[in-house]
């Protein structure tokens, strides 16, 4: 167990993310020997005064800490090593660059802290190992105890020199491995998500959650209109199967065009939805369009008058797509509740708003307003509130009314 501690797999990862640090901070600690340097004296940047070494070690920390908190860059660098290093499970760092402060604060320690300790364990694991072993011959090789000044010393001394060696090398590696847990200790810590962080996730969930269901509307208005218009068709087509054939083949034709399109349609919304998935963001749809109103009314299965005020073209994509869909829907409940009874649509397009109107008679019984979200006269509500607009619905007179507006601009 101690050996795996000190030399396993995880054990080298961390001291190569060791090192790694130390290689980060050696720019910082060149700039820090130019400034210590006159200052104690030494005689170049590569001199071996202890002096200058710590010196420059200590200028360089917070010149690091200084560059890391500059860069909002330097946290998806520094989580994608630590990831991959440390051993720490990626569920557990954040994402993306360092935008708020108190990302960068933390940043900033996350680096400051792995060169730091980087640096420390490089230079001990280029410094010691050579003495290390250097110790363990000497007993073998009498020449190296000239050159390591250890002449005029017992032989029992000298015998216990390969075992002096061997605990500096544990030693070593039992700082390397504390400081790599240290590391790892940490990192969740620094370069975790902050609560800026987890408020902007769940502000993208919530994004591709209402787009979701934005599709899951759009499947419900086409098939579900689909089905209504495929339904009155083969219902009228029916009862004057004998008696009307040229009406009958008008009917299969409607069903036929109408099926084909409502399957195109839901092979590109699954389509989307798969490279949702893949892609691992938001579907971004474009849909039908107030300007393509001519093929819904015309396989609706009613007979339906339209009247326009305005550029549809003007409408932008957004709006022109939930107005298409409440025409659609408008036109569902109208076949379930009303039959085969004329439509009226008015679709008005000035100033900042578009205006959607429809009028049917009034079926013998009153209309029924099925429940459940993205469903008849509450599924129209809620695409007109989603984009700052309202919508309202009921009978007037003899006729039932189903009345939106909707802003350009998508606010109130």
């Amino acid at each position: 167990m101690a050996g795996r501690a000190l030399f396993g797999v995880r054990a080298r990862l961390r001291w190569v993310h060791l090192v790694l640090g130390g290689a980060l901070l050696m720019p910082f600690w060149l700039v820090g020997t130019v400034v210590v340097g006159p200052v104690v004296g030494a005689d170049g940047v590569f001199s071996e005064s202890p002096a200058l070494q710590f010196g420059a070690y200590a200028v360089a920390l917070p010149l690091a800490a200084i560059a890391a908190a500059l860069f909002p860059l330097t946290r998806p660098l520094s989580v994608s090593v630590a990831r991959a290093l440390t051993g720490v499970p990626a569920e557990r760092f954040a994402e993306g660059p360092a935008r708020s402060r108190a990302a960068r604060v933390r940043t900033s320690a996350w680096f400051t802290l792995h060169a730091g300790l980087g640096a420390l364990v490089s230079g001990a694991s280029l410094a010691l190992p050579p003495f290390a072993v250097s110790l363990m011959l000497v007993p073998f090789f009498p020449g190296l105890r000239d050159s390591l000044r250890l002449s005029g010393h017992q032989a029992w001394q000298l015998a216990l020199l390969p075992a002096a060696g061997i605990g500096m090398l544990l030693a070593l590696a039992a700082c390397s491995a504390a400081a790599g847990a240290l590391l790892a200790r940490r990192a969740p810590l620094l370069l975790g998500p902050t609560p800026a962080d987890r408020l902007a996730a769940a502000e993208r969930r919530a994004t591709e959650l209402a787009e979701r269901n934005r599709l899951a509307r759009e499947l419900h208005d086409s098939v579900g209109h689909a089905l209504s218009a495929v339904t009155l068709q083969a219902g009228a087509a029916r009862k004057v199967l004998d008696t009307d054939v040229e009406f009958v083949r008008e009917a299969l034709a409607a069903i036929e065009e109408t099926a084909r399109r409502t399957v195109g349609e839901l092979d590109s919304v699954l389509g989307l939805l798969r490279q949702d998935d893949d892609a691992g963001g938001p579907p971004v749809t474009t849909g039908p369009a107030l300007d393509s109103l001519d093929g819904l009314l015309s396989r609706s299965g009613v007979p339906v008058s339209l009247d326009v005020d305005g550029e549809l073209a003007a409408v932008p994509a957004a709006v022109s797509r939930e107005a298409y869909r409440i025409v659609q829907e408008g036109l569902s409940n109208a076949l379930r509740h009303a039959g085969r009874s004329p439509v009226s649509l008015w679709i008005t397009v000035h100033g900042k708003k578009v205006e959607v109107t429809m009028e049917n008679p009034l079926p013998d019984q009153a209309p029924v307003v099925r429940p459940g979200g993205g469903r008849g006269v509450r599924g129209i509500t809620e695409r007109a509130a989603l984009l700052g607009g309202r919508a309202e619905a009921g009978p007037d007179g003899a006729v039932w009314r189903l009345s939106a507006r909707l802003p350009l601009d998508g606010r109130r």
